[in-house]
């Protein structure tokens, strides 16, 4: 019986009709990494190797750390801009105000009492409060920023039945955190159920002595006759717990927000 043949059959390239198409064959296509990019300095182990001197944390690990605890400050992206060295000083009132922020940014926690900023709106209260619990995050303590009418909207929405939010866990880190800004106090309607809620939280804090610091557009001393306190917005008992926490520091000036609507006046020639 003759012996088959095995069939020989010639291998042609079938050609790209897609024009679109890259010139690499299958295999030449580049492969992508979804692995982050490692840290030259240390290879992605957290350690940095200094020659004569040993390892110790690389920075990477230190500008992460340092980025995710400001996270958890709460401080709005409306002042993610604020610090120290963009706080501008315009008059003498500021100067003092920058210099009592500046001295308990750098000398916590040997301070025991905060600072109550009280000024008309525009004057930078603000700008000081944010700038010192960014001074304090970067030397490692846990901080905390509120606006005063934000806070309680967030406390009136935990009574909802729907929500799995209480009213004592809200409340928890802002009577626990090390270094607290309320701001804008006194610019909420001064309620009954309002009052007792500062009263605890600023109750809870001096007794556990936090330091608190406080921003308010309200002055102690009417410049007319329908102008309201700090002490008729938030009454006379909380009003001297104030005196007792907080150095009251008064900050005057122009608002610096209406420059932002200043028009340049065009020269005649």
């Amino acid at each position: 019986m003759p012996q088959e043949k095995a069939k020989i059959h010639s291998l042609f390239a079938v050609p790209n009709t897609d024009q679109n198409a890259p010139d690499y064959d299958f295999y030449d296509a580049p492969e992508v990494s979804d692995e982050p990019e490692v840290c030259p300095k240390c290879y992605g182990s957290g350690m940095e190797v200094v020659a004569g001197k040993g390892a110790r944390k690389c920075e990477c690990r230190k500008q992460k750390s340092h980025s995710n605890q400001l996270d958890k400050t709460r401080i709005p992206k409306r002042y993610e801009n604020c610090h120290f060295h963009s706080y501008r000083i315009l008059n003498p009132s500021q100067e003092r105000a920058f210099k009592y922020a500046s001295k308990l940014t750098m000398e916590y926690p040997a301070i025991e009492r905060g600072l109550l900023f009280m000024g008309t709106v525009g004057v930078g209260k603000t700008h000081l409060a944010v700038s010192i619990l960014k001074g304090l995050t970067e030397r490692g303590f846990t901080c905390l920023f509120y606006e005063f009418g934000a806070l309680l909207k967030e406390i009136q929405g935990s009574y909802n039945t729907n929500t799995q939010t209480s009213e004592l866990k809200l409340l928890a880190p802002i009577l626990e955190a090390e270094v607290l800004v309320l701001d804008e106090i006194g610019a909420s309607k001064p309620t009954e159920w309002v009052r007792d809620t500062m009263a605890h939280i600023i109750n809870t804090r001096y007794n556990d002595k936090k330091l608190t610091i406080f921003t308010t557009n309200y002055l102690d001393e009417r410049r007319n006759g329908s102008e309201e306190t700090l002490e008729d917005r938030i009454g006379v008992r909380l009003r001297s717990r104030l005196f007792e926490m907080c150095r009251t520091v008064a900050l005057g000036g122009e608002d610096f927000r209406r420059t932002f609507d200043q028009v340049t006046q065009i020269k005649k020639r």
